[in-house]
C-alpha cells in the first residue's frame, strides 16, 4: 500500500471513530425528543402528579370512566407531550373509557433525563397510581412506537387486563438498523427496549396496530411482535398509513380496535 493510501485509510478510520464516539455520547438526543410544558388541562380533565421510586415527579391528566368501562393509560412515543395525545384521549373518553395521559421524565415539564431504565420506572409509577386511583377498573395499556416498548416492559412486570401496541418494534436496535443502514446499533445503543424478548411472556390479550406504509418502524417488525405474543387478540393493518399518520395516532381504526379489546374483557 502506498503512503497516500495509508494516509487516506488513517483519515477514514479517524472519521469513523469520531462519528462513532459522537453517536455514543449524544445518542439519546437522537432517540428522545421531549415536548415542553403542556400547560393546564382542558375542561373535563383533571391534573395530578405521582413520583417514581427514584424521586422524579411526573405530571398527568386523567378522566374517569363511565360505568364499568376500563381505564386506558396512554404510553407516548418518543416525541411531544401529553397535550399532543388529547385527540386520542378525548376520542376514547367520548366512548366512556377512563383515560390517563402522562409524560415521562424530561418530557412535559418533568425533571430528569429520559433513558430506558428511567422510562420503565415512570411506567411503574403511573400504573401503580392508576391502580390506587381506580382500584375497581380494568387497565388497558395503549403504547405508541417507543411507548409500545415501555408498555411492554411494564406489562412484563405486572400485566394489565389488555395491551394495545401501535407500531411496535422488535427492539430499538432493529428499529435503528431499519433507518440507519450500516450503523452498528446492536452494540452502540445504551437503551435496548427488546420487546421481542418480553412479549411472549405477558399474560394479557394483545392487539397490534400498524400502518402498511410505515417508514419508521417496518410493519414486519410489528407483525413479528404480534406473532410472538403469548395471547394475540387482533392484528390491525391500516392500509397506506405512515408512522405519524393521523389514522394511526388517533384514527377510527385505532379507536375501534381499543373498543373491541375492551369488549373482549367483558364476562
Amino acid at each position: 500500500m502506498s503512503g497516500a493510501a495509508v494516509r487516506v485509510a488513517i483519515v477514514v478510520a479517524a472519521v469513523v471513530a469520531l462519528v462513532t464516539a459522537l453517536l455514543w455520547v449524544f445518542q439519546r438526543r437522537l432517540i428522545y425528543f421531549p415536548g415542553g410544558d403542556p400547560g393546564v388541562p382542558p375542561p373535563g380533565w383533571s391534573a395530578a402528579a405521582t413520583s417514581t421510586d427514584d424521586g422524579v415527579e411526573l405530571g398527568l391528566w386523567h378522566r374517569g370512566p363511565n360505568g364499568d368501562a376500563p381505564l386506558v393509560i396512554v404510553f407516548n412515543g418518543n416525541a411531544g407531550n401529553r397535550r399532543d395525545r388529547l385527540v386520542l384521549g378525548s376520542a376514547l373518553a367520548d366512548l366512556g373509557f377512563g383515560v390517563m395521559l402522562f409524560d415521562y421524565r424530561g418530557y412535559g415539564g418533568n425533571e430528569g433525563s429520559p433513558s430506558e431504565d428511567g422510562l420503565l420506572r415512570d411506567a411503574r409509577a403511573v400504573a401503580a397510581w392508576a391502580r390506587i386511583e381506580y382500584p375497581e377498573r380494568a387497565l388497558l395499556f395503549l403504547g405508541e412506537s417507543l411507548g409500545a416498548a415501555v408498555a411492554i416492559g411494564e406489562a412484563a412486570q405486572r400485566p394489565p387486563e389488555g395491551l394495545i401496541l401501535r407500531s411496535p418494534f422488535t427492539s430499538l436496535a432493529d428499529a435503528a438498523s431499519a433507518n440507519y443502514f450500516g450503523l452498528p446499533s446492536a452494540w452502540l445503543l445504551r437503551d435496548s427496549y427488546r420487546s421481542i424478548d418480553l412479549i411472549d411472556d405477558i399474560d394479557a390479550p394483545v392487539t397490534v396496530i400498524a400502518g402498511t406504509a410505515d417508514s419508521i418502524v417496518p410493519i414486519s417488525q410489528s407483525r413479528t411482535v404480534y406473532d410472538r405474543a403469548a395471547l394475540p387478540f387482533e392484528w390491525v393493518a391500516v392500509d397506506g398509513a405512515d408512522h405519524n399518520d393521523p389514522r394511526l395516532t388517533a384514527g377510527p381504526e385505532v379507536i375501534a380496535a381499543v373498543r373491541r379489546l375492551a369488549e373482549r374483557l367483558d364476562p
